[in-house]
């Protein structure tokens, strides 16, 4: 998209790919990066073409080496300016947790294909993202106790489901860049690969989702997951399963993943993102819901 000028946007053969895009700062974040990363899910979920989403960062160097903390970061990303008078001013929310609660509404399935260095808010925007893949050269880092500060980004909701709360506590706590081959084995990341093998591999696996799979089932299916797996008891699951399967069932999408199956061919998934969403969704919105 022209009007975006920290990010590349593109979309081809049904996945998008976010390309975080300042060569000459490692591809730090700023507050305009945030809006335009913002934007950019927008588009995606209004597109129903777009069936999967890649996030990866420019170059060979960085997935995104953290806050701008230069002049050049536009002073968007910590606070600045005149204090305020209340911690409930809109002017107090973090910037990387504007960005990962927008990627956390997304109806699209997200893949990081992280490149490079990846600390600060380069670590934990990926962390609202589905499936992380690694280079081998990659870095990452929850440094914010040595920049006297604390995780940001809603970090503190998402590493702890993903790597277990002793792993989120160590790397957190102690704020050092650790490698690739760390990440993997603490569960962060799903697979490594060689630099130029990385984005084919993203690819490969958007690739599988976009085939092969009904859209409104998966925009479901992450929804269902990233939230029911916090609720205290099963039977939240179970309500909001029952409800699911039941409208899905009886949807042209249900008769064509069955119809392609006995056929042995490649589903035509009719049902739409933007139009075809079950009644009850989003149900997290409703007051009867709790």
């Amino acid at each position: 998209m022209t009007d975006f000028t920290q990010i590349l946007y593109d979309v081809a053969d049904g996945v998008a790919t976010i390309t975080l895009h300042r060569p000459d700062k490692m591809n730090a974040f700023t507050g305009t990066m945030m809006q335009e990363m913002v934007k950019a899910f927008d588009l995606v979920d209004a597109d129903d073409d777009v069936r999967a989403v890649i996030v990866t960062g420019h170059g060979d160097r960085a997935f995104c080496a953290g806050a701008d903390l230069t002049p050049d970061g536009g002073g968007q990303v910590f606070a600045s300016g005149d204090a305020v008078e209340s911690l409930s001013d809109e002017r107090v929310r973090d910037s990387g947790g504007r960005l990962t609660l927008r990627i956390f509404e997304c109806k699209k399935p997200v893949i990081a294909a992280v490149n490079g260095v990846a600390v600060g808010i380069g670590a934990t925007m990926q962390l609202a993202m589905d499936i992380r893949l690694a280079s081998e050269t990659a870095r990452f880092g929850f440094v914010f106790a040595r920049r006297g500060i604390v995780p940001e980004a809603a970090s503190s909701w998402f590493l702890p489901r993903l790597v277990g709360m002793q792993q989120a506590l160590e790397w957190c706590m102690t704020g050092r860049v650790f490698d690739a081959q760390e990440a993997l084995d603490g569960g962060l990341v799903r697979s490594l690969h060689a630099p130029e093998d990385l984005l084919p591999a993203a690819q490969k696996l958007a690739r599988e989702i976009a085939d092969n799979t009904a859209p409104v089932s998966v925009a479901l299916t992450r929804q269902m997951l990233w939230r029911l797996s916090a609720e205290k008891h099963p039977m939240e699951a179970h309500k909001i399963d029952s409800k699911a399967i039941y409208r899905r069932s009886r949807s042209g999408d249900a008769k064509e993943g069955i119809t392609s199956f006995l056929e042995k061919r490649d589903p035509v998934y009719p049902d739409k993102v933007s139009a075809d969403m079950p009644d009850f969704f989003p149900w997290w919105d409703d007051p009867e819901y709790s």
